[in-house]
């Protein structure tokens, strides 16, 4: 075969790193957005936050002369000297879009931190009743024995372990006997808070009604608890008024002592991982318009460092210079985020205007698509903004994914957005009768008597999604 040289015309779309980069930080989350910013700032030394303390600038002449220090205020620059103009080199700290100046933001260094800086300590479940334990006059083998069914607890204060499962774990030359864990359990059921090592619901309700004054309401209780707990949750209420022999108002009455008891008594001690969420922009009502501003909590102030800048403005091929651009990508990117969010979620105020002015009902349907032509972007770019990203309102912080759903539609011949109809579906199951609640089948009827056609199945759907029971669990006394 002969070998000959061809020359072939091609396009083909590359993604240098600066768009890289500006893809992967618009689809951060403002959490993941600081921790990237972070790993920045510890590897490239040109660029800082404007909120951290400066350092000593110092200005270095493009001959190598010795170098000068330069006060806070100077007179006159070198001409050599970094500034903006020079080597057009910038800081972007969100000063034009309503963020405040520097100082504000910095923390005088005599200030002491505030209490709310400060964790409180939470204490276990385990140390709680340890402490316990340790109050009680037991010989040491009963006091072991406690503590192995303590160990054994889970979170919510339940042995879900069987004591039989537990005598075969031990070493065989204890000599625990079966009986001698029961005890142990006793004493853990005694302890603080009632209810704990119980081995089921109906055991810990019951625990937590003999720590109760006498009284009949409180022995009917038991007796439900202890034999009819599945027919309490299932709401048959004209069976169990059968079964146990009361009268409407004594079950009523029993109903509430048990709706008050705590069926996960160990949860109190359960360490809380709170989350905080930052608005990425806040909507605000100005002269009759909602308008959308960044929050300027939510932006990092950054800039290059003007000493390392010195120190490049006099000197060639050092190799600093990549990491002098890559700074300089980074500002703009990060600038280029924050403006692409405020312009998406005006995009969505405007067309979402009524569900500010009137809550969830008055929501329209949305889809990233439409937001996409408006702004002429694309729909990928669309939904990266809009995932983590929340919106600070007047009704409340909601993530900008929120604003989008689909459309079910009317006898108008229009379209109602999915939220709006979840809306309307709570509204009409807060204001059934306990008695007669409204089936799935009467509220796709009530639906449609407003002009919304939606089917059976697509509100038990919306009302699971809700968190909603079913017809027969939400039947009352």
């Amino acid at each position: 075969m002969k070998q000959t040289l061809q020359l072939k015309l091609s396009q083909h779309l590359a993604l240098t790193p600066q768009l890289q980069q500006s893809i992967r930080l618009l689809q951060l989350s403002t959490l993941e957005l600081n921790q990237e910013i972070e790993n920045y700032l510890h590897e490239n030394p040109l660029l800082e936050r404007v909120d951290e303390p400066p350092a000593p600038i110092t200005n270095y002449t493009a001959s190598g002369d010795t170098p000068q220090p330069v006060g806070e205020q100077p007179a006159a620059e070198p001409e050599a000297s970094y500034n903006e103009s020079d080597s057009g080199i910038g800081e972007w700290s969100g000063e034009s879009m309503g963020t405040g100046s520097a100082g504000s933001q910095q923390r005088d260094e005599n200030d002491e931190p505030s209490y709310a800086e400060i964790q409180a300590e939470v204490t276990s479940l385990r140390d709680h009743l340890g402490t316990q334990l340790a109050m009680t006059q037991l010989p040491h083998r009963d006091s072991t024995l406690v503590r192995l069914i303590i160990e054994a607890l889970d979170d919510g204060g339940y042995l879900t372990q069987s004591l039989e499962e537990i005598h075969e774990m031990l070493p065989a030359e204890l000599e625990v006997d079966l009986d001698e864990l029961n005890i142990a359990l006793k004493h853990v059921q005694n302890f603080d808070p009632p209810g704990i090592g119980a081995r089921n619901p109906a055991e810990c309700l019951a625990l937590q009604l003999v720590c109760l004054p006498a009284s009949d309401t409180r022995e009917l209780a038991l007796k439900i608890v202890r034999n009819y707990l599945d027919q309490l949750a299932a709401r048959d209420y004209v069976r169990l008024r059968k079964a146990v022999g009361c009268s409407e108002d004594e079950l009523r009455e029993a109903h509430a002592l048990i709706c008050s008891l705590d069926p996960h008594p160990g949860a109190q001690f359960a360490a809380v991982d709170t989350r905080y969420i930052i608005p990425d922009v806040i909507v605000r009502k100005v002269r009759g318009q909602w308008t959308v501003t960044l929050n300027p909590d939510a932006m990092p102030r950054l800039r290059i460092n003007r000493l390392y800048a010195n120190i490049l403005q006099g000197t060639r091929g050092s190799g600093l210079s990549s990491q002098l651009q890559e700074a300089k990508w980074l500002i703009k990117n990060v600038q280029q985020r924050f403006e692409t969010i405020q312009r998406v979620s005006q995009a969505i105020v405007e067309r979402q205007r009524q569900f500010f002015e009137h809550g969830e009902v008055a929501m329209r349907p949305l889809t990233l698509r439409e937001i996409a032509d408006t702004l002429s972007l694309h729909e990928s770019t669309i939904s990266r903004v809009t995932t983590q990203k929340f919106m600070a309102t007047p009704r409340g912080i909601f993530e900008l994914k929120y604003f989008f759903g689909s459309h079910v539609a009317t006898d108008a011949g229009g379209a109602a957005s999915s939220t709006a109809i979840r809306a309307l579906i709570k509204q009409l199951v807060s204001a059934e009768d306990g008695k007669k609640p409204l089936s799935d089948a009467k509220i796709a009827e009530i639906l449609g008597q407003q002009g919304i056609v939606v089917a059976r199945r697509t509100i038990a759907k919306y009302r699971e999604v809700l968190n909603i029971p079913s017809v027969s669990l939400r039947k009352s006394i």
